[in-house]
């Protein structure tokens, strides 16, 4: 698959330089410019790079540790469902958990029940 770094980089300088940090809270679910990356690192789509994400933790005010979102319907130990986002079926890909600036963060989709998300986190854990 071709991999357009290019426009990722043009993309991530008006980030840097024109977002600005938001406010998010554990449990969210935001929308999130995750770029272009490298192998079988889970890319963005469409012309933000952008997709879902569940916000696992804050670690400052600028950066948050997030897991993106799938609507594939395969089933494996890393894919945790979390129910209906924005109606489709999703779940988190745990294997894919990382930090984020908030810059990347481009607008709140809602919120995990704790049901889910104290599921969510017990896999996170699970994999120390």
């Amino acid at each position: 698959m071709q991999k357009d770094f290019d426009r990722w980089n043009k993309k991530k300088q008006i980030i840097h330089h024109e977002n600005e940090s938001k406010l998010y809270h554990a449990r969210e679910l935001w929308w999130c410019s995750l770029g272009v990356n490298v192998g079988s690192e889970q890319d963005g789509t469409g012309d933000n790079y952008d997709r879902p994400v569940l916000i696992i933790t804050g670690l400052s005010k600028q950066t948050c540790m997030v897991v993106p979102l799938t609507s594939s319907p395969e089933i494996h130990k890393m894919r945790v469902p979390i129910g209906e986002v924005q109606g489709a079926n999703a779940s988190v890909i745990i294997s894919q958990i990382r930090v984020v600036d908030t810059k990347r963060l481009i607008y709140k989709i809602g919120f995990l029940n704790k049901k889910n998300f104290e599921v969510v986190t017990k896999t996170v854990k699970g994999l120390l």
